[in-house]
């Protein structure tokens, strides 16, 4: 057997991880490199050509490139994206009030159009005389656009014409409802394509900027990206649809849990810089949410993992409430540079203001925090409103302090849309600032996390004492907080999976005895049944405290840093698709799905034309994705009751699912 070399990329918020993966040995080398929002090919070169010089490999022995990312979930929990305007045809506004859409639209601008179809494909003329009125002006205030047209997966033409007129006026991506999904609801198919076209940019600079350090260094080989249910997808595909990246990170975890551990069942927690995401492995396999992908509190229509996303990492945000009696520290969601990052990398800008601040005699209300640009092109900062171009035109490329930044109440709002579009970083003490100040981390700049802790150490609860003594003493507060707050996501995911999601761990006495060990009459304990393995950078750091508290054996594999760009390698392309018979009258029955309704007279020949047309475009769309020689398998589901001793036909569902590994370089 000839040994491929494959090359595994995970892009996350806060580092980049190369992998060198050979089929036969394992792992060859890894690296990682801070993640470069302003240009992602700084942060992959960074990586990559890190894990390149320690393998000592020739360029020419790598088969497949493999893109894992956390990106786009991160940007949905943190609420950020680009502005893209909606284009809703034969939907009323109300429409807006279902599935969540008025609020995740926000303040982007939505147009409805007269127009659309029934359930049988028939059509409402359609009046583009609005858009026409609004495209000019919507061109240079939006990165993109989503188009909704009502019953547009029965009859997508309504939609085809719009996206044809946007792209000819505005040159601008756009996202059809009918590309993502061929589910009924439209509401949420338009909030699918919603959040869609504003990860479009995002994805699309990431494997721009993969795809153009890889010609650079003279790597000609197939690209892979990961999607949410765990299946890798070709680069081009996953350009068009980056929707279906939301879990692409999380995915590459589970897939490189089981391949590191070897466990069949096993809870699966893996902590990043933004979030944390828990999964159950049941006999060896992630379980899918059949109801779609639910991230940032919305549920889409895009089938992944079951997996929960909290927003809890190695650099969310501490928020301390000093308003009662005793001070109460509680972390996330969102994430900020952790002072000791923003130090390392802009020195004495941060140290400058931390020592000034420990002077003063009297704490600041912003003391600690600072602002940055993230360094996103310029157009990304389109539709700004007079005060946010203001205040945006104050922060550059080195962070400045909040103190001498913000100079009256307002400008917070205005501050934190800003860091919302994802165009301005928070810095401030994270988590992985408290683990500088006690040693169990140094990669970055220690004092100025200690400086960081110092400062806050200072605020004052209700009876007016110090939150704590030391910035030792606060840091191991945030960290028991941080333990704390991770048992409970774990829990969570873990309750929900078994059917009690209306237990709160977070807000539950019991469970909560039970996690303090309180003593009492009356014992509660927790526990486990099955391991928990814990991934992630900082993982041996944070996971045995967590494991313990839950009762749970600990299970750390030795490449659990780079566990998502190990599981980009390791996985597969896979495509379903389904195709239905149905019998609107006696005697007729209906061929749908993956093509034009076909009416047969026959039940035999819809069935086999039905298992036909499932089996030819999943092998169809799974070498569209990518995989080199597809096997299919095909699942059939009958409803046919015995009514008054005849069998009546309602429904018939046949399923086919083509795998298979993706091309590598040599096979082509």
């Amino acid at each position: 057997m000839k040994d491929h070399l494959l090359l595994g990329i995970d892009t996350g918020g806060t580092y980049t991880d190369a992998v060198l993966f050979s089929e036969i040995e394992g792992v060859v080398a890894k690296a990682k490199a801070l993640t470069t929002r302003h240009d992602l090919a700084v942060g992959i070169s960074g990586a990559v050509g890190a894990v390149l010089d320690k393998a000592q490999v020739p360029v020419s022995a790598i088969s497949l490139v493999s893109l894992s990312t956390t990106l786009a979930t991160n940007a949905l929990v943190e609420g950020q994206g680009g502005r893209a305007g909606l284009v809703m045809i034969g939907f009323a506004p109300d429409d807006l009030k279902r599935d969540g859409l008025a609020e995740a639209l926000g303040s982007d601008p939505v147009i409805f159009l007269p127009g659309g179809h029934n359930v049988h494909g028939n059509e409402t003329p359609l009046d583009m005389t609005a858009l026409e009125e609004a495209l000019p002006d919507l061109a240079t205030s939006v990165s993109s656009f989503a188009v909704a047209g009502y019953f547009a997966v029965r009859n997508p033409a309504h939609e085809q014409r719009v996206r044809d007129r946007i792209r000819e006026i505005s040159h601008l991506p756009v996202t059809c409802s009918h590309e993502l999904s061929s589910k009924l609801g439209g509401p949420r198919r338009a909030l699918t394509t919603l959040l869609n076209a504003r990860l479009v940019s995002m994805i699309d600079r990431l494997i721009g900027a993969c795809e153009g350090y890889l010609e650079q260094r003279g790597i000609h080989v197939p690209m892979m990206v990961v999607r949410g249910d765990g299946a890798l997808i070709s680069a081009a595909e996953a350009r068009l649809r980056p929707i279906e990246t939301i879990l692409s990170g999380p995915a590459a975890s589970l897939v490189g849990a089981r391949h590191l551990t070897g466990l069949d069942d096993a809870v699966v927690s893996d902590i990043g810089g933004t979030t944390t995401d828990v999964a159950v492995l049941d006999q060896g396999r992630p379980q899918l949410d059949a109801e779609g992908a639910v991230v940032g509190g919305y549920r889409t229509m895009v089938e992944a993992v079951a997996m929960r996303t909290y927003g809890l990492g190695g650099d969310s945000e501490v928020r301390i409430n000093d308003r009662g009696l005793v001070a109460r520290i509680d972390l996330g969601p969102r994430r900020f540079m952790p002072l000791s990052l923003a130090a390392k990398i802009h020195g004495d800008a941060v140290h400058a203001v931390l020592e000034r601040q420990l002077r003063a005699q009297h704490m600041g209300r912003h003391d600690g925090r600072f602002a940055v640009r993230t360094g996103v092109p310029d157009h990304l900062a389109s539709g700004l409103q007079p005060q946010e171009q203001a205040l945006y035109q104050r922060i550059g490329a080195v962070p400045v302090a909040l103190d001498s930044l913000l100079t009256n109440t307002l400008q917070k709002a205005t501050l934190d849309r800003l860091v919302g579009r994802g165009l301005v970083h928070i810095c401030a003490i994270t988590p992985s600032d408290a683990m500088h100040v006690l040693g169990r981390q140094d990669q970055w700049d220690c004092e100025a996390a200690r400086r960081g802790l110092e400062l806050a150490a200072r605020a004052k609860d209700g009876s007016g004492r110090a939150i704590a003594g030391s910035a030792e003493e606060l840091s191991l507060k945030i960290v028991d907080r941080l333990t704390r707050q991770s048992s409970d996501v774990i829990m969570a995911a873990c309750l929900a999976k078994d059917g009690a999601g209306a237990i709160d761990p977070a807000e539950s006495l019991p469970v909560d005895r039970a996690l303090q060990r309180t003593s009492g009459i009356v014992q509660f304990r927790i526990h486990l049944d099955r391991p928990l393995i814990g991934l992630g950078a900082s993982a041996p750091v944070y996971y045995p405290a967590i494991a313990e508290m839950l009762g749970a054996e600990s299970e750390i594999p030795s490449d659990a840093d780079v566990a998502n760009a190990i599981g980009a390698v390791v996985g597969q392309v896979r495509a379903g698709v389904t195709v239905f018979v149905t019998v609107p009258e006696e005697g007729v029955f209906v061929v749908g799905g993956a093509g034009e309704s076909v009416r047969l007279t026959d039940e035999e020949a819809a069935f086999s034309l039905a298992r036909e047309r499932a089996i030819s475009t999943a092998l169809h769309t799974a070498r569209l994705n990518g995989a080199d020689e597809p096997a299919v398998t095909v699942s059939e589901a009958i409803d046919a009751p015995e009514i008054e001793g005849r069998r009546k036909l309602v429904e018939a569902r046949f399923t086919a699912t083509a795998s298979g590994r993706p091309r590598i370089a040599s096979a082509q």
